[in-house]
């Protein structure tokens, strides 16, 4: 991994935050399951304990990644642009996609908060690039694994 900053909106990085706290609450309970698992006798057949072995292996990882997330973000307040009509960081950005005939507001942001569920795009995939530096009015082509798409920028706000 390399030592680049990592952009983060402040509720992205409270949410980190929050997840870092769940998976270190775990660990000792995880730690107590294994030493119970242990006391049930011949460890090379015994399913719950090679479970928790997993299962902390897990946790342990979980919490090196959001250490080494947090411990290199960037968190940039979207409030801050509030007024602009080009799309930055943290944008909500409503597009109409006249293949479909409707309009879809996304916000950018970073890699670790992106959820295209939530309609939470990263910066760096092929919409937010295209997305990136453009302003309302403005339209868009971008790559899919399906072919080319294109939107229109209806509306840009930062709140």
């Amino acid at each position: 991994m390399d030592d680049s900053r990592i952009p983060l909106t402040p509720a992205g990085f409270e949410k980190l935050q929050d997840d870092l706290k769940k998976w270190k609450e775990e660990m000792p309970l995880i730690i107590k399951a294994i030493g119970v698992a242990r006391d049930l006798g011949d460890l090379s057949e015994n399913a719950e304990y090679h479970s928790a072995r997993e299962r902390q292996s897990l946790i342990d990882a979980n919490i090196k990644n959001l250490e080494y997330i947090i411990s290199r973000a960037q968190v940039i307040d979207p409030r801050k642009f509030d007024g602009d009509t080009k799309v930055r960081f943290g944008a909500f950005v409503t597009v109409h996609d006249e293949e479909r005939d409707e309009d879809i507001e996304y916000q950018l942001v970073g890699d670790p908060e992106a959820d295209i569920d939530q309609n939470r795009i990263s910066v760096n995939a092929p919409l937010g690039r295209a997305l990136a530096g453009r302003e309302e009015g403005d339209d868009v082509k971008f790559k899919t694994p399906r072919g080319e798409r294109r939107l229109s920028i209806v509306v840009v706000e930062y709140r």
